[in-house]
């Protein structure tokens, strides 16, 4: 047994992540503000957690949180493509000033494991290969493109068509929006904390998760609640693009897994794919949700936004072989019983 601190443990992810550790019999202890972003109503965890209501640049509710705690998930953040502009104070607010208080805090405590939720936003674009020039980096997308319906990035070497191939963990960061940057500045401040004080850091990055519990359609929603919002009202969902971006939509209860597999990965920073090893269009999970819905199927809009990705696809190989960790929630079972789960107020 454990005394884990989450960060952020009321929220979509980190409730479910509070209950999977209770689970494994955990002593666990939720540090949580109940950010607008994430909450329409006050935060609340599940019974056996105790509940520390403060945000995590607060240094002194940081400390009060970590006595005892042996062992820190760190959850709380900002998500999404968020609003704009206007919201880059906040992102970096949250998820870099925010990670750093922890950390100071961890380090003054003596507790020497963390548990990062990262995300596979760092990856920029996946891993793509062009016929002639191998494995390459393509450029961000020109907006030129984008709004001539030409979306898949070409070589940036000759421009041929690529073929696009599983993104490891040892593929360079590469951040295309506000967010993606926080998520790589906070996986830099983790691994020299590591580094610095002899700890162990597994930083999860997860890919498209989903299920029970997200937050209702917000600007910082994930794609599939957005498109769940939009069938409860009776409308199609609005599918960007020409639909067929491809994703690895990888369920909130193989997330949990995967963080209390993390907690006895071994020391240093590790960084690790959280998917479900399958693949879908975002097209195709749009129309797999309406059709488990009852609803109307997608309405593909061509539109775009210049922070999107067009494919990042997972390898779970390095998770699998050094966690344990696999996913057991195939897309289609998941996306069906997601149509009709609840969602949070």
């Amino acid at each position: 047994m454990t005394h884990v601190l989450v960060t952020g443990g009321a929220g979509f992810i980190g409730s479910h992540v509070t209950t999977a550790l209770l689970a494994a019999n955990h002593d666990v202890t939720v540090l949580d503000c109940g950010h607008p972003a994430a909450h329409r109503e006050p935060p609340s965890v599940p019974a056996g957690a105790v509940l520390i209501r403060a945000d995590i640049r607060d240094a002194g509710a940081v400390r009060a949180a970590l006595r005892g705690a042996e062992a820190v998930v760190h959850q709380a953040a900002l998500v999404g493509l968020g609003a704009g502009p206007r919201d880059l104070p906040e992102y970096v607010g949250c998820n870099d000033l925010g990670t750093a208080v922890l950390l100071a805090a961890m380090a003054e405590a003596g507790v020497r494991r963390l548990v990062l939720a990262s995300s596979m936003v760092v990856y920029g674009e996946g891993a793509y290969r062009c016929p002639d020039h191998g494995v390459v980096r393509p450029a961000p997308r020109d907006p030129a493109d984008l709004a001539a319906g030409r979306f898949e990035p070409g070589c940036p070497s000759c421009a041929r068509p690529l073929t696009g191939e599983r993104v490891d963990e040892d593929a360079p960061m590469d951040p295309r929006s506000v967010y993606a940057a926080t998520k790589v500045a906070q996986e830099h401040l983790a691994a020299v904390w590591a580094r610095e004080t002899g700890a162990a850091v597994t930083a999860l990055r997860y890919h498209n998760v989903y299920g029970p519990g997200m937050p209702r359609d917000t600007p910082y929603s994930g794609v599939a609640a957005i498109f769940r919002s939009a069938l409860e009202g009776g409308r199609a969902p609005q599918v960007y693009e020409d639909g067929g971006q491809l994703r690895d939509f990888v369920h909130v209860t193989d997330v949990a897994a995967a963080n209390v597999a993390a907690l006895d990965a071994s020391g240093g920073f590790r960084a690790y794919n959280v998917a479900s090893g399958r693949p879908v269009t975002v097209g195709e999970m749009a129309g797999l949700l309406g059709e488990a819905f009852g609803g109307p199927g997608p309405q593909i809009t061509g539109r775009f936004r210049l922070g999107d990705v067009r494919h990042i696809v997972a390898s779970p190989q390095r998770a699998a072989a050094e966690l344990g960790f696999r996913a057991v929630v195939t897309p289609a079972a998941g996306l069906r019983e997601f149509a009709c789960a609840p969602l949070r107020g």
